[in-house]
């Protein structure tokens, strides 16, 4: 059967790369109303499946979401096409920022920009989260898990790796003394009875596109290629001016982290602040979080703050190079060690994934999954709620949990009124999200440049 022309696929992704605002809720919501409801390229229940793998990885779920449906659609080229772009957007314009941030922070029109967008992108990420869990959340049973991992990872601070591995383990346990409460991703061979609106069956990918079965030799050789291309630069800059410099020590301390970003850029905010403000001196106190920012409000993934840090170390550690330019080539070379392991993950994983997508205890373990991630994503969307609304938070900690308890004095009214302008806009006239970042971005400007200077 005739599949999808390649030239069809690369716009819409394009287009999915440009309204990748909101963080890994948002995004994997833009790819799921684009490629599932309006385009019915791949079904509710295949969008799941990838999901689920893609949560498992480290490194950012929703770039690795589009690299793996972009494999399904067109293969090796459809993969480095969907990542590649949903990347680049955020690379220029975290790129820009940093520019600007290095030479120009104190300027008003910039602080006035980040100030209104952030609220916009709070209102995008808990429709997202909503979105989602409904998607998700099919039973009592998986509402249990979801609020237990974020009971666990906001008042316990567990690791996400535990999460996951507690929640695979009971949705296949589960599975097999209640499978009708945990067999809830299905797969697209179902009994005739079984299959429901989520499982569309004339979706492209699961109807025209014939399944690969995983290969030993071709596996190999993905994973020869892609770890020579992830550990080129660092031997070209080892050979050519030696590992006391900048860019090794960057290029490789990146390549670590890569490896352990599980749970997305929160999770590994805090080791690569205190690495890189403490041993490195990448960074001064507190400008992670303004990069995290700059993740926050463009699109691309949010773990594109690792750009931001490797422009900052390089920009005070240029040497003999010009602070810019020195800035520039770090960008580029940190953005490489992160990605290039995400599509060494997705090729070389996906094949076998694709293979067991029949198999129930797998898809038991996965739908586990599944509701554990958006107990996660909850408590992303939480910590940023607090974070965005109020100046001071204090943690506190009793009885072995922790608390965050915001500082009710601190409450940022300007901000406060943004997001609930943005939530009109997004939730009650139905406003899409470059329209809600723009009303919120001239609310900021506004409130920065009339009321402020009136108070």
């Amino acid at each position: 059967m005739e599949q999808l022309p390649f030239k069809e696929a690369i716009k819409v992704w394009i287009r999915v790369a440009i309204y990748s605002f909101g963080g890994p809720a948002g995004q994997i919501a833009v790819m799921h109303k684009i490629l599932v409801e309006e385009k019915k390229w791949i079904s509710e229940n295949r969008f799941l499946h990838a999901l689920n793998y893609c949560m498992l990885l480290p490194g950012p779920e929703a770039q690795q979401l589009a690299t793996y449906i972009g494999w399904l659609l067109h293969r090796t080229k459809g993969g480095l096409t969907a990542g590649i772009l949903f990347v680049i957007p955020g690379f220029v314009s975290i790129l820009i920022l940093s520019i600007l941030y290095a030479a120009y922070r104190d300027v008003g029109i910039v602080e006035a920009i980040f100030f209104g967008i952030k609220p916009a992108v709070l209102a995008i990420v808990v429709g997202a989260v909503i979105k989602i869990g409904k998607k998700a959340i099919k039973n009592e049973v998986m509402f249990v898990l979801a609020a237990l991992a974020f009971i666990a990872i906001f008042f316990f601070e567990v690791d996400f790796p535990y999460i996951i591995v507690a929640a695979g383990l009971t949705g296949f346990i589960g599975g097999k003394f209640w499978e009708e409460k945990f067999h809830v991703i299905k797969g697209h061979y179902l009994a005739e009875g079984d299959k429901d609106k989520d499982n569309d069956e004339n979706a492209l990918i699961d109807s025209k596109i014939q399944p690969v079965r995983p290969s030993l030799k071709k596996t190999l050789k993905t994973i020869f290629i892609f770890l020579t291309l992830w550990s080129l630069p660092l031997l070209i800059i080892g050979l050519v001016i030696g590992v006391e410099n900048i860019f090794f020590s960057e290029g490789l301390f990146f390549s670590k982290t890569a490896v352990v970003t599980f749970g997305g850029a929160y999770a590994v905010l805090a080791y690569i602040a205190q690495k890189a403000v403490e041993d490195y001196g990448w960074l001064q106190s507190g400008e992670m979080l303004d990069g995290l920012g700059m993740a926050e409000t463009t699109p691309g993934p949010l773990i594109q703050v690792v750009q931001f840090v490797g422009f900052m170390g390089a920009y005070r550690l240029s040497g003999s190079l010009d602070p810019i330019t020195a800035g520039i080539l770090a960008s580029l070379l940190v953005t490489w060690v992160t990605f290039i392991p995400c599509f060494l993950f997705i090729f070389t994983g996906a094949p076998y994934i694709e293979y067991l997508r029949g198999n129930k205890s797998l898809t038991t373990a996965l739908s586990g999954i599944t509701a554990a991630v958006v107990g996660v994503v909850l408590n992303l969307g939480v910590w940023f709620a607090i974070h965005t609304l109020f100046s001071e938070v204090n943690e506190k900690y009793l009885y072995g949990a922790r608390w965050l308890i915001p500082e009710w004095s601190t409450v940022n009214i300007g901000s406060l009124i943004i997001a609930l302008i943005a939530s009109f806009v997004y939730f009650i006239l139905k406003w899409d999200m470059l329209k809600t970042i723009l009303i919120s971005v001239l609310s900021g400007i506004i409130y920065f440049f009339i009321f402020k200077e009136l108070g």
